[in-house]
């Protein structure tokens, strides 16, 4: 098993952490037994504005999830200056059995530099829309929701024109982290469904659940609506893993009895062949038609499409959500 070194930035304590890199481990053929299609295939990132942000993101010592988790969008965002930016390291303490970050126990391990870092980044390069992700933290006391909010007002005290979306993990249905980041000053609350009730189990850690991710975004919608808050929800569904269209609009129906404005729907991509395959590649057309479904049900904008993930083209999103 690998093992990285944490270092403490204002000690300097230095710690050892195994970690298992890209996820989890297993083993099981793919059932797709073909190329993928051609509306998968995503352009090489080339631009001055790529190169000057994942020049900035090494210097800083940030994470991007674009980075990360292989996002395959990482070419046309940061080509358009948007990024998603992953706080409190990149060592997640789940272990779900889709994503490519890597599982461990960073035993507490925060860096206090990380809000400043973050909104010099933001700040340096002139973003108007940052979306703010992190690892699970269950090792924290608040799952990381001190420090969600602390970067959200680090960058709103700096460039206070910038929009930002908090794309957070469940904090194990702790309201009152959840609470900490609602109050923070932030634009967008999102945290993702990622798949339908019957494959959760099969698909997601044991520590996170369908009705618990519901339960968290359903608790910020009314609290945001009682205070009177102009801020949106969110989430995210990947499809491919063997749903049913009936069961995507059961978890459609699910998200907007939470009071989800915003939906976003993509093609789960197998990150390496130890996590779990693809069962079947979506086409464009049904990715329109669940678009359409979305709207009708009550969505306020719904993204869907082969490459579409939960931050895709965040910004536009929320503007086209604003009427804009």
């Amino acid at each position: 098993m690998k093992k990285i070194t944490l270092t403490d930035p204002v000690t300097g304590e230095t710690r050892e952490v195994p970690v298992v890199e890209g996820g989890v481990r297993v083993d099981r053929p793919e059932p797709v037994d073909r190329q993928r299609p051609n509306w998968l295939k995503a352009p090489l990132p080339t631009g001055g504005t790529y190169a000057r942000l994942k020049g900035l993101v090494q210097e800083l010592e940030l994470h991007t999830v674009c980075q990360e988790a292989r996002c395959p969008n990482v070419g046309e965002c940061w080509v358009h200056g948007t990024a998603t930016i992953m706080i409190l390291g990149k060592v997640c303490t789940r272990a779900c059995k889709f994503c490519a970050v890597s599982t461990g126990n960073p035993a507490g391990w925060v860096d206090s530099r990380e809000p400043g870092h973050v909104a010099r980044a933001v700040a340096e390069l002139g973003l108007g829309y940052v979306v703010l992700t992190s690892v699970d933290r269950d090792d924290l006391p608040d799952g990381g929701a001190g420090q969600f909010a602390a970067v959200i007002r680090a960058i709103k005290e700096r460039s206070p024109g910038v929009r930002v979306e908090a794309l957070t993990p469940d904090f194990q249905g702790d309201t009152a982290a959840v609470r900490t980041v609602l109050e923070s000053g932030l634009d967008v609350f999102a945290h993702n469904l990622e798949t339908v009730r019957r494959l959760t189990p099969r698909v997601r850690d044991p520590r996170a659940g369908y009705d618990q991710s519901l339960a968290v975004l359903d608790y910020a919608g009314r609290y945001l609506r009682e205070r009177g808050l102009e801020v949106l929800t969110k989430s995210s569904l990947m499809v491919g893993l063997g749903e049913t269209d009936e069961e995507i609009a059961e978890a459609m129906d699910d998200l907007r009895a939470a009071g989800v404005s915003l939906l976003t729907i993509g093609q789960y991509l197998r990150p390496t062949r130890h996590h779990l395959p693809v069962e079947r590649y979506v086409t464009p057309e049904e990715f329109e038609a669940y678009r359409r479904l979305g709207l009708e049900k009550g969505f306020v904008e719904v993204f869907s499409g082969p490459l579409v993930r939960s931050s895709y083209r965040a910004e536009r999103v929320f503007k086209e959500a604003q009427g804009g």
